[in-house]
This record gives C-alpha cells, structure tokens and sequence, in this order.
C-alpha cells in the first residue's frame, strides 16, 4: 500500500508534519550545510525539505514518481515540481549535484531500477541522501503518517541496496525519536525528546538518514586479461 502525494500533503500541511518536517530539515542541514550553484533533486516527496537549499541552489527539482500522483510547488518559488516514472527519469546523465530521496525508496515499485537511475542522473561527484522509515522504530506501523507505508528498512538492508546500485555509503544519521502522535504535549516536547532518544535509544528512530556518493570504481569494467595462443604439436 502506497501514500499518495495528496495523503502526505496533507499530513505535512498539520501540526504533527510541520514538527517532523522541521526535525527532519535539522538532520538534513548538518549534512549538506549549502548546496549554493548546485543542482538539487528531490524524488518522492521531498518539497518540505527541498526549501533547505532552494534560493541559493542553480536549480532545485522536486520529482514525485507517477504512482504517487502529482503534488504542487510551493507557491511564489522560481524552481519546479515534475511527475514521472521513478525508472525513466526525464533528466540527462550527470545532470544533479544532490540527490534526496524522502518518501520514495520504501514506495518504490522497483528499488534497484530507481537507484540506477539515481546513479546516471548523479555527477560522479555528487552526494545522495535517503531517507527511510526505520524497521526497528515506531513510525514504521503508525499508517496515519507517510512513513508508515511501503517497506521499511534497517540500515544494513539500506547499505546492500546501495551497493548493489553501485553506491558506497559515507554518513549515517537517524531522526524521530518522538512518537508519531497528534497530543500538543509530545509536538511541543519534540526537540527534548529528540535529544533523550539519540542518547538512550540510538536504534529505536523513527527514520534513518543514509548518506552515499557514486562508487565508480566499482562501476568500471576489469581489463580483460590479454590471452596468449599456445599451439599444441600435433601428434
């Protein structure tokens, strides 16, 4: 079952998704601090966490996957929100300096395919985050929020997906140690929370932020072993 773009649309447009959108963006930051003249992409849903780096970016991408359905650009932005098939992205080789990737690889209709086309829109240099409900925590069950749909992850299954899609992982970070609840008091107490659970409960967030860059090497194929002809006398 998949949460539709309009579902987690409205689930951020609430009090519960502006706190997590917020605590989210705080993880987010602290990898990519800027993304000034870069070219950014956002698969899946990645709006609310897309105006990070939107003013100051070269350009600035938010693509939902055509199962998710269409979703609408922030108003007033410069920049451009797009539909298309998570397999058959619209964009060039080596188009995108940043890759996020929130709300899109546990919905995926097929994660390997999604992440070789990650990989050939990615410059060799560039960065790719994913964002993904964590099997071990909460939020992966509660349906009533986006992360409680499609597949959960732990970290070691993120990790072989990524290198099986040629990717080699650099960063590990995780987020949402409050409950996925609507009571004023959790929403208000949510950064104390954060800070309790990071310290007390590391494997039990919500979602786990994976941070990886292009593992070219691997991608590269073996020279192939000059053969050498040996004629056998005949007989």
């Amino acid at each position: 079952m998949t949460a539709d773009a309009h579902f987690v649309s409205q689930f951020y447009g609430s009090a519960r998704g502006a706190v997590t959108a917020r605590l989210l963006r705080d993880r987010l930051q602290a990898f990519w601090p800027s993304a000034a003249r870069q070219a950014v992409l956002g698969i899946g849903y990645a709006a609310p966490y897309l105006r990070l780096w939107r003013e100051e970016s070269a350009r600035c991408i938010a693509l939902v996957p055509g199962h998710l359905g269409a979703a609408r650009w922030p108003a007033g932005a410069p920049n451009l929100s797009c539909t298309a098939d998570e397999d058959e992205l619209p964009f060039a080789d080596l188009s995108f300096d940043r890759v996020l990737l929130v709300h899109g690889l546990e919905t995926a209709e097929n994660a390997r395919r999604l992440l070789r086309e990650v990989w050939r829109v990615l410059k060799d240099d560039g960065r790719l985050i994913i964002v993904v409900p964590n099997r071990s925590g909460m939020w992966a069950y509660w349906d009533s929020t986006p992360f409680g749909f499609g597949q959960p992850y732990s970290t070691g299954q993120v990790s072989r997906l990524l290198a099986g899609g040629l990717f080699r992982v650099e960063r590990r970070d995780a987020c949402l140690w409050m409950p996925p609840l609507r009571s004023r008091l959790v929403l208000r107490s949510a950064p104390l929370i954060e800070r309790a659970g990071r310290r007390l409960m590391p494997g039990l967030a919500g979602v786990t932020l994976t941070e990886a860059v292009k593992d070219v090497y691997a991608a590269m194929p073996v020279q192939a072993v000059p053969r050498r002809l040996v004629l056998a006398d005949a007989a």
